[in-house]
């Protein structure tokens, strides 16, 4: 442009002094110009606080050098620092911050201008799984000496073998001893399948939930038979096995005939008598012992003879007599048709 300018005088004005001082006074009026056309108002904005400055370079790195502003490998800027620089151009700078972020069993001190905690941990590489807590939350605004922390969760499903145990089912058998137990079947332990949701973490189990459960093998129940039968000591060194015991009023008769039952009724204190019992408490034919009186059959009834109460058959008045009226135990040995 100057060099334009200075052929235009030559044209004008010979080679004379006047000549020249007009082309100096041109030339320098141009660079003036030139100059004045190459400062540029800049502002500049840093975290928000504003600062107007001005530049003769080209670039918006040129623009900060020349105002002595230095950038961090992790300040963010907008626009690019290569951008041309017009007149009034806004540059925004962010400054990192310092943080810490817990990950993986390490603590990281990162430097960042990021917006938020999930554009930080994004920017750094730090991949977050389905599952993994963050504190705070992703969406948290950056501050200068947070703390971070990622908990990796991890959500599995374990399946586990487990044994199913066995019952014991107990049968009472009443022509048993009750000192008597005999086993019929052993019993063999079961097997089942369950799955369980099991959540990691950090490494760690924190929780286990069973979702579902199946079984392999059934288990085998063991089978015992009881027996219930009571046995009384007698007078003379031997004992007897007894189904039931009860407390009763004893009476006695004597006469001729047959029983209820159409038997003759006898007295044998050696061998089994003859009893008179309310069949309602004491079914006919049912075997007992009474102390006192001995074995005996249920074969007869009376009308007197009601509830708790007995009638033990004697040879005579006088040993009916002799009884009286007793509280005496029957011991009921057998029920009709067990022998």
């Amino acid at each position: 442009m100057v060099e334009k300018i200075r052929s235009n005088v030559k044209k004008i004005f010979s080679n004379g002094p006047k000549a020249k001082i007009v082309l100096g006074l041109v030339v320098a009026a141009g660079l003036v110009i030139i100059i004045f056309n190459m400062r540029k108002t800049v502002i500049v904005s840093i975290d928000g606080n504003e600062q107007t400055l001005t530049t003769f370079k080209g670039t918006v790195k040129g623009a900060l050098h020349d105002n002595g502003i230095v950038l961090g490998p992790k300040d963010k800027i907008q626009p690019s620092l290569d951008q041309a620089v017009k007149n009034k151009i806004k540059i925004n700078i962010k400054k990192a911050v310092d943080v810490e972020v817990g990950v993986d069993g390490k603590e990281l001190k990162i430097q960042t201008a990021e917006g938020n905690v999930n554009e930080m941990l994004s920017a750094e590489g730090i991949k977050l799984q389905e599952f993994d807590k963050i504190s705070p939350a992703v969406n948290t605004q950056i501050t200068a000496g947070m703390k971070i922390e990622v908990t990796r969760v991890e959500s599995k499903v374990v399946k586990e073998s487990q044994q199913l145990d066995f019952s014991t089912i107990v049968n009472n058998d009443d022509n048993l001893d009750r000192s008597v137990v005999k086993t019929i079947q052993e019993g063999a332990p079961g097997e089942k399948e369950v799955t369980y949701k099991v959540i990691v973490e950090n490494g760690k189990e924190v929780s286990r939930k069973a979702v579902a459960e199946r079984v392999v093998k059934d288990p085998q129940n063991k089978v015992v038979v009881k027996g219930t039968m009571n046995t009384l000591a007698l007078s003379r060194g031997d004992s007897i096995s007894y189904k039931k015991k009860m407390s009763v009023v004893a009476t006695a008769y004597t006469g001729n005939g047959t029983t209820a039952t159409g038997n003759i009724p006898k007295r044998n204190s050696s061998g089994t008598s003859t009893i008179a019992v309310d069949p309602r408490v004491i079914p006919l034919g049912t075997k007992v012992y009474i102390p006192g009186y001995g074995f005996a059959i249920a074969h007869d009834t009376g009308g007197a003879i009601k509830n708790n109460r007995v009638d033990l058959y004697m040879n005579s008045n006088s040993d009916a007599n002799s009884w009286g009226v007793r509280n005496v135990d029957v011991y009921i040995i057998a029920y009709p048709g067990q022998g």
